[in-house]
């Protein structure tokens, strides 16, 4: 399903937006994210995937590599820790704490005892409960029932302390913001809600950072044109697709790339916000392989900045992920392979049902001229999905991206 968004603008990046969310504060955060030792130094790679821009008849495929920014394997190392940081700062403002010395640990005697809590479908979790460890305080992660035992070792091996729940995603986030009202504790969540936005805006704000290196990486200046004539960006509640969108928005200005937002058919919150004209639920039953993007209340603030920048919404199935996770392990393209989970290949997935529909191509502007972006959100942050989905080992698959770049 297709929707184009008739609310899309063309102009300068709103005053009342950046207010919000700027490039001043994703710089700031850029800063701050360079001295956690969690993040591996240095932007992530922007590759050029030109045989498969060319079976999909277009000019040019770029996709940045975030499966290879931390240790946690996924974006999310960028919004979480973001958000800890400016939550402790306004927590104790007494205190006059230092950012830096905050992320190197060096409060932990103060923060012993303070203790915040999210829930997950696995990567923010476990970026969180990283940061807590990191920074010296505690964390509680809950996790819904389709949550595999394979994220939730993953999430555990940082020290949180593990909840689950039988139901879903959103109902675990319910159980979480249930839980900080009774135990005095803090949800650090990237949705946002009546009364619950501080939070939301520094984690999306940590996001901005991939965009920031973009930018840095193409060699553009801000007001230029794009080097990208089309984005494609995952999208979940909302919040990576705003703070990338929202940078290159007030980067490029009226200049700015068409932004096409993913999501899965049975998730999709951000399409039904489209047709509505405000955030609004999904339809569907949430259950996703593409378990990041397996949201079905959209983030309000996040879209704040949705409603005005993202000119196209379209859903995708489960086997459109699991194709373009094929497609970007590279055995058959014979381009650089790249390891991408089932969410990291959603914005793959939706360029390649665009461009399988000459309609649909059409609508959304892409054609054999186009220049397209797309994010590799998340590696494999659960090995044996991954292997079962994709039919190798992700070590494989790495294995052969070593082989490839020193060809």
């Amino acid at each position: 399903m297709l929707i184009k968004n008739s609310r899309a603008r063309r102009a300068a990046y709103p005053a009342e937006l950046k207010a919000v969310m700027s490039i001043e504060q994703a710089e700031r955060s850029r800063t701050w994210l360079s001295h956690w030792d969690q993040l591996n130094a240095g932007p992530t790679p922007l590759r050029d995937l030109p045989k498969l821009a060319a079976s999909l008849n277009i000019a040019e495929l770029s996709v940045k590599d975030e499966s290879v920014r931390s240790p946690l394997g996924s974006f999310k190392a960028l919004g979480a820790p973001i958000a800890l940081v400016r939550l402790i700062l306004r927590t104790f403002p007494e205190r006059n704490l230092d950012a830096l010395a905050l992320i190197d640990g060096k409060y932990a005697d103060l923060l012993r005892d303070f203790t915040v809590i999210s829930a997950t479908d696995g990567n923010h979790g476990r970026a969180l409960a990283s940061a807590a460890r990191s920074f010296g305080c505690q964390c509680v992660i809950v996790l819904h029932a389709n949550v595999s035992q394979e994220r939730e070792d993953a999430i555990a091996a940082y020290g949180a302390t593990i909840l689950r729940i039988a139901g879903n995603y959103d109902e675990s986030v319910e159980e979480a913001a249930r839980l900080a009202a009774a135990n005095h504790w803090t949800v650090v969540s990237d949705t946002s809600y009546e009364g619950y936005e501080d939070i939301p805006r520094d984690v999306m704000q940590g996001y901005g950072a991939i965009a920031a290196e973009i930018v840095a990486q193409a060699n553009v200046a801000p007001g230029q044109q794009s080097p990208y004539t089309h984005v494609f960006l995952q999208g979940g509640v909302g919040g990576l697709a705003a703070g990338i969108s929202s940078y290159f928005w007030e980067f490029f200005g009226a200049n700015r790339p068409k932004f096409i937002v993913v999501e899965p058919v049975q998730a999709d919150c951000l399409y039904q916000s489209a047709l509505q004209g405000r955030a609004a639920n999904a339809t569907g039953s949430v259950d996703s392989v593409m378990a990041g993007l397996a949201c079905g209340e959209t983030s309000p603030l996040a879209w704040r900045f949705l409603e005005n920048s993202v000119d196209v919404f379209m859903t995708i199935s489960d086997d459109d992920a699991v194709t373009a996770m094929h497609q970007l392990a590279g055995r058959e393209t014979g381009d650089l392979p790249v390891v991408a989970g089932e969410s990291g290949a959603a914005g793959l997935a939706g360029l390649a049902v665009l461009r399988a529909n000459a309609a649909l191509s059409e609508e959304a502007g892409l054609d054999a001229t186009s220049r397209v972006l797309v994010i590799n959100t998340e590696g494999a942050t659960a090995p044996s999905v991954y292997q079962q989905l994709v039919g190798e080992s992700h070590e494989s698959v790495l294995a052969r991206q070593t082989a490839w770049l020193a060809r």
